[in-house]
C-alpha cells in the first residue's frame, strides 16, 4: 500500500485547500483527505472524473489530444482542480482531484499538484 500522506503534505499546505484524492484508471479512490470540508470529497471526485472523462472524449472526438488537466469554479467561490498523469501503462494512470477557496493560492496548487502527481506516478511505477 502506498503512503500519499508525504506527498500529499505540501498540497495540504496551501492557501485556501479544503481537500483532495487521488483516484487510479479505473475510478478508484487511492487516496482520501476531507478533513477540511464538509463535503463527501470521494463522491465530488467520482463526478468530476465522469465529466473529465466525457471532456477527454470530447477532445478527441474533434482531434485534439486528450485532457490532461481541468480548473472550475464555482459562483460561491470554490475551485475545483483535476490534472491526469500517465504512467508507462494505462494501470498507472491517476487522477488528481482537489477543491480550493477561490481566495487561496489556486496557482501555486497547481504547481505542488503538478509535482506530486509525476512523484506518486514514479512511486507506482516502481511496484
Amino acid at each position: 500500500m502506498i503512503d500519499f500522506d508525504d506527498t500529499m503534505k505540501k498540497l495540504k499546505g496551501v492557501k485556501g485547500y479544503l481537500g483532495s484524492a487521488i483516484l487510479n484508471s479505473g475510478g478508484e479512490t487511492l487516496y482520501l483527505d476531507e478533513e477540511g470540508t464538509n463535503s463527501d470529497i470521494a463522491y465530488a471526485a467520482s463526478v468530476f472524473n465522469d465529466a473529465f472523462a466525457e471532456m477527454t472524449e470530447s477532445s478527441l472526438d474533434i482531434g485534439f489530444s486528450p485532457t490532461n488537466m481541468l480548473e472550475t469554479r464555482t459562483t460561491d467561490g470554490h475551485v475545483f482542480l483535476m490534472k491526469r498523469v500517465e504512467g508507462s501503462r494505462e494501470e498507472n494512470k491517476i487522477i488528481f482531484f482537489s477543491i480550493f477557496q477561490s481566495t487561496g493560492n489556486v496557482p501555486l496548487a497547481k504547481m505542488v499538484i503538478d509535482r506530486s502527481a509525476i512523484k506518486v506516478v514514479q512511486i507506482i511505477e516502481e511496484i
